[in-house]
Parts: C-alpha cells; sequence; structure tokens
C-alpha cells in the first residue's frame, strides 16, 4: 500500500494548518486530557476549572489511513513538515480558529499554549500519561464557548484533528498548483488529514469500506469528456493532477465517496464564476467542465441533500 508524504508549499497563497478541530475520533488517533485545578496546578485560578484541553495536534511520521473509494494508501508528515506548520498556524494568527467535527466553526476557543516534544522522558505531556514521540506539535486549547464545555464534559469530543492544505510531494508540481483549482488541489490531497470519518477507519482489526456513488447523470460525464478533450486540445495545461484526475473519474463512470462529493461541490460553487461557455481555452472553463460542470454541481448538491451532509 503506498505511502504518501505531505509537504507545505509555502509559495501557495493558501497553506498549512488554518483550524484547529474538536472531533469525536481524531485523524492521529491520539486523544485529548481536559485539565482543571485539581489536575495541574500551573494552570489553577481559585478553585475554578480552568477549561483547558491538552492533546496532539500532529505527530510525526504517523502513517494515516485513506481510501477514495477506489483506492488505498497512507499518508503522513515529517518532523520538519509539522513544525513548519506548527509556526505558520501562528504567524498567520489562527490560534482561535476552531471548528466542531470540521463541520463548521465556533467562537470562544483559543489556543493558549503550543510546544513540539523536544524530549522523550522530559516532555510535561508525559506527566499526563501521553506516551508521544519526540517532534509531535502539542497544544492546550481554551475553551470558553459553554455549550462546546459542556459537550466535551459530556465525552461527545476524544481529540483534535488539523484542517489545512497540504500537498502530495509525489505529485508536488508548482507549474500545477499556480492554476485556477490549486487551493482544492491541496485541500483534496490534505483533507485526509483534516477529516478521517469514522467509516473509513479501521475498526477492531476491520476496514470499514466507505461508501461511495456513481449514479450521476451522463451529462456529469460528458461535462468530464468535454474538459478534457479541450485540455489536450490546448496542451494539458490547465488543472491541476486533482483535476484530471476527477476528470477521468468522472468520464469512465467511477464512484465517488462522500469526501468527494463534498469537494466536488464545494469546487463547483465557487469555481462556477470563472466558466465562460464561450471561452473554451480559460481554464476556469476547462477546470470547471473535468469536475462535472453545472450539472456535476446539481447532481452533488442533490446527493449531499439525500445523505443529510448539506
Amino acid at each position: 500500500m503506498n505511502l504518501i508524504e505531505l509537504i507545505l508549499d509555502e509559495t501557495m497563497a493558501l497553506t498549512g494548518i488554518d483550524a484547529i478541530s474538536l472531533v469525536e475520533h481524531p485523524a492521529i488517533e491520539e486523544d485529548f486530557i481536559a485539565l482543571n485545578a485539581q489536575k495541574r496546578q500551573l494552570f489553577a485560578m481559585q478553585n475554578q476549572e480552568k477549561r483547558l484541553l491538552m492533546g496532539a495536534a500532529l505527530v510525526p511520521d504517523k502513517p494515516i489511513y485513506r481510501t477514495d473509494g477506489e483506492n488505498e494508501y497512507y499518508v503522513y508528515f515529517s518532523k520538519d513538515t509539522v513544525r513548519k506548520a506548527m509556526e505558520l498556524f501562528f504567524k498567520n494568527g489562527y490560534q482561535n480558529n476552531a471548528t466542531i467535527e470540521h463541520d463548521y466553526g465556533v467562537e470562544g476557543t483559543t489556543i493558549v499554549e503550543s510546544w513540539i516534544i523536544e524530549d522523550e522522558t522530559l516532555d510535561k505531556s508525559r506527566a499526563y500519561g501521553l506516551d508521544l514521540p519526540v517532534g509531535t506539535w502539542m497544544v492546550s486549547m481554551k475553551i470558553d464557548n459553554e455549550s462546546i464545555w459542556k459537550r466535551v464534559k459530556d465525552g461527545e469530543f476524544k481529540g483534535f484533528s488539523i484542517e489545512g492544505y497540504f500537498v502530495d510531494k509525489m505529485n508536488f508540481s508548482k507549474q500545477e498548483l499556480a492554476k485556477i483549482e490549486e487551493q482544492e488541489a491541496a485541500l483534496a490531497l490534505s483533507q485526509i488529514v483534516a477529516i478521517i470519518k469514522r467509516d473509513g477507519r479501521k475498526k477492531s482489526g476491520k476496514r470499514v469500506e466507505m461508501e461511495s456513488f456513481a449514479d450521476y447523470p451522463e451529462a456529469v460525464s460528458n461535462n468530464a469528456k468535454r474538459g478534457i478533450e479541450l485540455n489536450e486540445k490546448g496542451g494539458n495545461k490547465c488543472a491541476t493532477a486533482v483535476g484530471k484526475l476527477r476528470g477521468q473519474q468522472l468520464a469512465q463512470g467511477k464512484a465517488l465517496s462522500v469526501e468527494t462529493i463534498t469537494r466536488m461541490h464545494s469546487y463547483l460553487s465557487r469555481a462556477e464564476t470563472y466558466y465562460d461557455e464561450g471561452n473554451t481555452e480559460a481554464c476556469g472553463t476547462i477546470s470547471y467542465l473535468l469536475w462535472g460542470g453545472l450539472a456535476g454541481k446539481r447532481w452533488a448538491e442533490s446527493k449531499l441533500k439525500e445523505l443529510g451532509k448539506l
């Protein structure tokens, strides 16, 4: 099974981690621990529960299982990428950015502490029973949001999961990423890091397949075929590797995972402004067609509503 390294492309407008999500099933499979006045005096304030969560945001060299409905693979981050991602997170001022299950943003959370584990035995995470490798990015999150803190105390969330933009080192190309689709391409390659759905995780030694769908109308496939044809005519200069792959999948009638359908809807909703039916040489037009065009957007929206995802 392929093992793919995800990296930062610091030439991109969007790169790195832009939010930390509270989730029930962390992608890195590391739970956080709740800190209060009784558990850690450093954060104590006159018998008040301090509403602090400590946990791993990103673990280096840890294979994270992925499947796109057809292929299975693992992704991972090197120690260098973990550190760079942490530094960029704070340089961009994202310490107040948080979401719930990668679904919606919430207010009233702040990353108040952040560090990289440098010593196997002396790091303070060891005092809380966290056995994490050197190079792990640790964070403490302060929860001032009443409703979110109640859900934390009720045990609804088990850990942190990152959201961000990375690229696949195997297919890394600055030229391709400079095209109109670059942001969606990076998200498509990394959202796994941000979102590992429970139905795609390994449980009790058995892997559960992600549900996928191929019931989109012929118009979606025809749009993708048209996009491929126009791109080849222009020297294949438009779209990223992800956009080209999506076009091939749709043209061949391949099944798409729920995650891919979600990205498809997101991309087409934003990219339709660049579509110009009268300009078949424009990359915006070609990329839009590769992702299924208007027919693809309508089908993706309908499918997500049917699944209760929209």
